[in-house]
């Protein structure tokens, strides 16, 4: 077994520390993603019900290239 380097410890402690007891799924954030796009790009607060998808957003790379897609492309569209 190999053992871990401190950054990567700290990452784990990191990201434990950020997990909620409710957490969104990557389906559940990609399922509101575009209502949590259109609500920042208005400029508008995010309601609690998209909450989560901003919390998933901070924690999930993949989720969050998907949504920077969506915001370059909803940019140009209007």
């Amino acid at each position: 077994m190999m053992a871990l380097s401190k950054e990567e410890i700290d990452a784990l402690i990191k990201s434990v520390s950020l997990t909620r007891s409710e957490e969104a799924t990557c389906d559940e954030c990609l399922k509101d993603v575009a209502e949590f796009a259109e609500h920042a790009l208005n400029g508008k607060s995010i309601p609690e019900g998209l909450q989560a998808v901003e919390h998933h957003l901070a924690n999930c790379a993949e989720c969050q290239e998907e949504y920077e897609a969506l915001l370059t492309a909803l940019k140009t569209t209007k």
